[in-house]
């Protein structure tokens, strides 16, 4: 049976955007999510009926609001609304992405600040539930008035066009409807702006994005203990009261969690017994680490907000029986927030680029050159960082922010905009470079391990370094690796290094 989370407006969390979204739970709107719709939607139908001139539901948009619109055209208004701002560009997102989208669209509708009718949010609840996945490219918005271009394309298989991806298969988006048994909508006044004005896109990118930042940083720290014993590393740098010294939460946590990890370790070594001082690629891991921790920290209460928010405009009050125009359209709180987070992912990658030259440099290691035995005939490691500083190079690019460009649209009355979409799908991507340059580095370090004496590991780094062997052998001689740099990107990715190595060390990282 499908399980099923409840959505309220209110209180829907990041892992259960994750559980939508990757683990296919399904969802349900609880009865007084119901009832606000409903009484949002009786609002906007007594506007109506007053002839009260309200923007988006009697007027045109941007430039055009103070074009009255006639009623015998308000459903036209909509539904041309849709198929004109649906000019996505470049690939589609994937399903994962898209199911995010789909829910925090509904969270934002449950609300009750948007006046749709609650058939018409019935309906993206059962595409939802049905994964029925309309297509929706990636490219397009500008961050505000909201995600107007990507959301217009999730609306257009639910009024009968577009396109939608249904069991892996693409087809048209009438299609897919009448598949799943779902009749497409007729959109009446505010309803097609209540579906697309708002921050879902940028906010579903961000969501899972914070979610793989969560476990690329606790699996960074395992990566780096696994280097840091596999080097005869100093763990005086460790040590409890240097962190509470400088007691930022981050560096301590990094730092408590590389002692549980090499815990046991007859590797590790003490300050002064072979050199004074490690390099600070090793030393400052906890103040670096500790630092992007931190960021994270942040951005994470930025995006669990803006999953319960309604971003629309106008929104609809009982209070006083308004329709208030305001912006909580713009994208900018996600835009910094995305831009935060792709620099401080870039630094996991940065740092554990420079591990692996420690690892591979016999002048720096101790260890023979490109972990190798035989090299000259063999490259051994050699190119992988090439790889590795290729990816992050491009992060470094990648981590220039997009929120503080803007460009003016709608003849300048959208004056200033967030460009907050851009922001999360470059976080999006210097996540996924840190995960294959960290998988690097793992591979490194169990290679530079084998040299020495496996069996001498903590029962942290020693968990990450038999699941990789079960996976990736011993490198004795040349042979491709992309296939084994894709494998331990994935074990990253999918928390499956996370999960070995905590159910091992029955800590919590």
């Amino acid at each position: 049976m499908m399980q099923t989370i409840y959505i309220d407006g209110d209180n829907l969390t990041i892992d259960e955007v994750v559980k939508v979204s990757r683990e296919m739970y399904g969802v349900a709107l609880t009865e007084e999510a119901k009832r606000k719709i409903i009484q949002s939607r009786k609002r906007v139908e007594n506007f109506l009926q007053k002839g009260r001139a309200i923007y988006g539901i009697n007027t045109g948009f941007g430039k055009f609001s103070d074009v009255s619109i006639p009623p015998d055209q308000i459903e036209a208004l909509q539904h041309n609304l849709i198929v004109a701002d649906a000019v996505g560009v470049g690939d589609p997102f994937k399903s994962d992405v898209v199911r995010a989208v789909m829910l925090l669209r509904i969270n934002a509708l449950a609300k009750g600040y948007s006046g749709i009718r609650l058939e018409v949010v019935q309906t993206l609840v059962d595409m939802l539930n049905r994964h029925l996945h309309p297509v929706i490219r990636e490219k397009g918005s500008v961050g505000s008035s909201g995600d107007l271009c990507p959301l217009a394309h999730m609306v257009l298989p639910m009024i009968g066009l577009g396109k939608a991806e249904l069991g892996g298969v693409v087809m048209e988006g009438l299609e897919a409807m009448e598949t799943v048994g779902l009749a497409p909508v007729r959109l009446k006044a505010k309803e097609g702006l209540a579906l697309i004005n708002g921050t879902c896109v940028m906010t579903a990118v961000g969501a899972l994005a914070v979610h793989d930042a969560q476990v690329l940083a606790k699996t960074a720290d395992i990566i780096a203990t696994l280097t840091i014993e596999a080097l005869e590393g100093i763990t005086d740098a460790f040590d409890e009261r240097i962190h509470l010294a400088r007691p930022h939460q981050g560096q301590m946590d990094t730092a408590k969690n590389i002692l549980t990890l090499c815990e046991g370790s007859k590797l590790t070594t003490r300050q002064g017994e072979l050199r004074m001082q490690d390099a600070y690629s090793l030393r400052c891991t906890p103040q670096i680490h500790g630092a992007s921790r931190l960021a994270l920290d942040y951005v994470r209460g930025v995006v669990q907000t803006e999953i319960n928010s309604a971003t629309d405009n106008p929104l609809i009050f009982e209070e006083g029986d308004n329709a208030l125009s305001g912006g909580n359209f713009h994208g900018q709180p996600v835009a910094i927030a995305m831009d935060t987070l792709g620099i401080a992912m870039a630094e996991y990658a940065n740092i554990s680029e420079r591990r692996t030259e420690r690892l591979l440099n016999p002048a720096l290691s101790g260890l023979p050159a490109f972990l190798v035995k035989e090299g000259g005939v063999n490259c051994g490691f050699m190119v992988p960082q090439y790889a590795a500083a290729a990816l992050v190079s491009e992060n470094k690019i990648l981590a220039h922010p997009a929120s503080v460009d803007s460009i003016p649209t709608s003849a300048n009355q959208e004056d200033h905009v967030s460009m907050g979409t851009i922001a999360a799908r470059k976080a999006r991507t210097i996540i996924e470079h840190g995960q294959s340059v960290l998988g690097i580095e793992w591979m490194c370090g169990a290679q530079a391990v084998d040299f020495k004496e496996p069996e001498k590991l903590g029962k942290g780094s020693g968990a990450a370094y038999e699941l990789l062997r079960q996976q990736v052998t011993f490198l004795a001689s040349d042979r491709i690796f992309y296939e084994e740099m894709d494998l331990t990107r994935e074990m990253i990715a999918s928390a499956a290094l996370l999960k070995a190595v905590e159910e091992k060390t029955r800590e919590l990282l």
